[in-house]
């Protein structure tokens, strides 16, 4: 009954135990009618004090009303699914604590330390990389882990030992769909063709080219790279010289409109060559725009594909959903890796063997290897961020299919021993890499 918080910052959230003990001793002195007696106060209050919480607490920041309202909304439901399915930990009833910044940076900052006031195990979220970055101080300065879900931003867990990710960051791509190349369909040459002027295609291009070396153990092996104009229409030149370079295939990092004026000039241009991407192609206006001849073959990778069956969680996360929202259903990107970060903390905490260390959570979490997600396999790399299979998808006779998963490989590095608490057939990871 004595035990209230100041909410005066991160640091000063508390009274210092020993003058909370000698204030309210002195009070119950001044009170002894109603206190009865010192050795009946301290049994009560150190039992109080000591006793442990019924649930374990797990909070849910995200934008729940607001102008991004609608995303937060998926990472709630993947999160509510997961909860439903695996509603315990350390042998506990699992709280839900949710809490809305409203989309709002100014009222997330509050928010996150009201959040951080009742005591959460373990934060999922935000929607949104900057609400993530608002709060990561905040969950540092107090030792609380979290789990970013749909973020991509790199500076969400690089500066932060305390915040993971389930989502991967966007040059990851460039990493799987190299792999893709290079394993899954043999090839020893490659071209980049990207767009000027764009951070990311910057990024996952240079990842797609060091990936491309190291797998063909050749420095040549991108044989053409150019970049066009954002104004640009005619791919005539950039085409040609893919040709006359001999590329086996053409990694495009290009948004759905360019991509798909590329092919239709690369057909009529009769370049034999496979176009490869990313998640941005995976949509619908990919055939409406390309047409099925010009986009035939083509293949990209996608962060999530629901009827992959890509691990048994795959499966159970999709029954779960359609028996909630329908058969016909096909469940988004965003509600998985939810899914994912909850099943990830449950896992995470059982294997703490607490909800109130945040120190031992943390290590738990970074120990996380080949967890079978409904997104995919995952382990966390040193920086929190996820190293998971992923899928590959192609255009074949005019639909598109999942036609390959790029898993991680696993070597032992000399000299490197296993991390604590790992598997013992478990071998380290060949970089931060599928």
């Amino acid at each position: 009954m004595w035990r209230r918080r100041l909410k005066t910052g991160i640091g000063n959230r508390h009274l210092n135990f020993r003058c909370l003990s000698a204030g309210v001793v002195a009070l119950c002195v001044l009170l002894l009618p109603a206190c009865a007696t010192y050795e009946q106060f301290k049994d009560a209050y150190f039992r109080e004090a000591t006793e442990p919480e019924a649930t374990v607490r797990i909070g849910v920041f995200q934008p729940l009303s607001g102008k991004e309202r609608e995303f937060g909304e998926l990472e709630r439901i993947g999160i509510e699914l997961a909860h439903e399915l695996y509603p315990t930990a350390l042998g506990k009833t699992v709280e839900l604590i949710f809490a809305d910044h409203e989309s709002d940076m100014q009222i997330a900052e509050s928010v996150i330390q009201d959040l951080i006031e009742k005591r959460p195990a373990i934060v999922l979220g935000s929607y949104g990389d900057v609400y993530s970055l608002i709060a990561a101080p905040f969950l540092e300065a107090e030792k609380i882990p979290a789990i970013a879900i749909t973020n991509t931003n790199p500076l969400v867990t690089s500066n932060n030992p305390y915040y993971f990710r389930i989502c991967y960051v966007d040059s990851f791509e460039g990493v799987a769909v190299a792999k893709y190349a290079a394993e899954g369909m043999g090839v020893t040459t490659a071209a980049i063709l990207k767009p000027r002027e764009d951070d990311f295609a910057v990024a996952v291009s240079q990842e797609f080219r060091n990936k491309m070396i190291q797998l063909t153990v050749n420095p040549n092996a991108i044989v053409s790279s150019q970049d066009y104009s954002a104004r640009e229409t005619d791919f005539t030149r950039y085409l040609s010289a893919i040709q006359n370079a001999g590329a086996q295939v053409v990694f495009l990092p290009a948004h759905v409109d360019d991509a798909a004026e590329i092919f239709k000039q690369a057909e009529a241009l009769r370049v034999r060559t496979v176009f490869l991407g990313t998640g941005a192609w995976d949509t619908p206006e990919l055939l409406e725009e390309a047409g099925e001849t010009a986009a035939e073959g083509v293949a990209f990778s996608t962060v999530f594909d629901p009827e992959s069956g890509i691990t048994e969680m795959a499966n159970v996360f999709l029954e779960k959903y359609r028996e909630k929202y329908g058969e016909d259903q096909l469940p988004p990107s965003a509600v998985a890796h939810a899914f994912d970060a909850y099943c990830v903390a449950i896992d995470a905490l059982n294997r703490a063997g607490t909800a109130l260390d945040g120190d031992a959570i943390v290590r738990a979490l970074s120990q996380t290897h080949e967890y079978p997600g409904a997104s995919g396999s995952i382990t966390f790399d040193a920086k929190g961020d996820p190293i998971k299979s992923v899928v590959i998808k192609a255009v074949r006779d005019g639909e598109v299919v999942s036609v390959y998963t790029v898993e991680p490989t696993w070597v032992v590095l000399p000299g490197a021993g296993l991390p604590e608490g790992m598997p013992p057939d478990a071998t380290l990871p060949d970089g931060a890499e599928p």
